[in-house]
């Protein structure tokens, strides 16, 4: 549904033009188009308006007849005025917009992204980032902008996949064409929407599932390479075997390996219920109500030592995840000005990087 708002908010912004030109049914049937595509706050207020004022779908207001008692007739191309009303609602400047023609124009994934065919993983994160921000469809309003965000965003995408580039460097100019409509270039789009590529850069979290692909303003579900699929069933196999085999491996594992006598957090499930702390760091953990009886002395302290281990590498997860959502947070912050989220971002505190000091001082470095 999130692929639906820009055309929802063309909608609201021609019901908005249509209410100034007294066309209430006009703009009742596109806040209602509107809401079927991306329902919003801001349409359901209007709908509200309108039908508080005594306007009903079907009668326009009366009032712009030419006579006063008559309804008002629609003049020829009022409907056109009322979308270029809303197409000028958001301003934008001649240097994004020549942003956006150069960004169309642009022949492979490469150029989109200004690097050369030899950039490493840092200068495609680098010039993505820069990127990004600028075509962003709430920074940037030029016509055009939201697809030249997704061109870029399905450029880094296909670049920064280590076996989707080296197809996409085999692969002829005529092939891999981004700009061109019709050409067989499905080999080469994301796996995930352009939203959530830049929320994974930027402080909005990874996406919570990405079995679909976005392709062409929806999201499709993945049908493998083109060239693979027409070597049949076979080539689909083999795409899908190392998932296979850790699937395999890791049910052979739980079946040959015993369940660890602890838990770092409260599991009834496994009868985990019994809270107890490490004697060094004083981490808690849980265990079974026979604990105590089956470890002691050296057993002990060899699992109190793996408790500690396995605590202090979910510190160190969580330590970079915070950084790396406060950082990118204060990034889009200052590229957008916006002081109340960069007050957020400062605000914003790491638990577990603090946690992971006091035990570094505590174990004398």
């Amino acid at each position: 549904m999130e692929v639906n708002r820009d055309e929802a908010e063309r909608c609201i912004d021609i019901a908005t033009a249509a209410l100034t030109n007294n066309q209430a049914e006009k703009a009742v049937r596109f806040l209602e188009k509107a809401q079927k595509l991306f329902p919003t706050d801001k349409a359901r207020a209007l709908l509200d308006l309108i039908a508080k004022n005594g306007f009903t779908p079907g009668h326009d207001n009366q009032s712009g007849s030419s006579d006063g008692t008559g309804p008002r007739q629609r003049r020829p191309g009022e409907e056109d005025q009322g979308e270029k009303a809303s197409q000028t609602a958001k301003s934008y400047t001649s240097d994004q917009l020549d942003a956006v023609k150069k960004i169309k124009q642009c022949k492979d994934f490469y150029e989109i992204l200004g690097v050369k065919k030899d950039a490493s993983e840092d200068d495609l994160k680098k010039s993505y980032r820069k990127l990004a921000l600028k075509f962003h469809p709430d920074k940037n309003h030029a016509p055009g902008a939201t697809e030249a965000f997704k061109a870029i965003g399905n450029a880094y995408a296909c670049l920064s996949n280590a076996d989707k580039r080296k197809q996409y460097d085999q692969c002829g100019e005529e092939k891999r064409h981004p700009s061109r409509q019709g050409q067989t270039n499905g080999d080469f789009q994301a796996d995930i929407s352009p939203e959530d590529l830049f929320n994974m850069f930027f402080g909005g979290g990874f996406p919570a599932s990405n079995v679909h692909v976005y392709r062409n303003g929806r999201y499709q579900r993945p049908a493998g390479q083109q060239g693979q699929q027409r070597e049949g069933g076979f080539a689909l196999f083999v795409q899908l075997l190392p998932i296979v085999i850790l699937v395999v491996v890791s049910a052979l594992s739980q079946m040959m390996v015993s369940t660890a006598p602890y838990s770092l957090s409260f599991r009834p499930s496994i009868g985990h219920t019994h809270k107890r702390y490490t004697e060094t760091l004083r981490v808690p953990y849980y265990v079974g109500e026979h604990f105590s009886r089956e470890y002691n002395g050296l057993n002990l302290k060899t699992v109190e030592r793996s408790v500690e281990d396995d605590y202090i590498s979910n510190l160190r997860n969580n330590c970079w995840k915070e950084k790396q959502q406060k950082e990118g947070l204060l990034y889009r912050a200052r590229y957008f000005g916006d002081n109340e989220l960069y007050q957020r971002a400062q605000k914003m505190g790491t638990p577990s990087c603090s946690r992971l000091s006091d035990i570094s001082v505590s174990l004398g470095g």
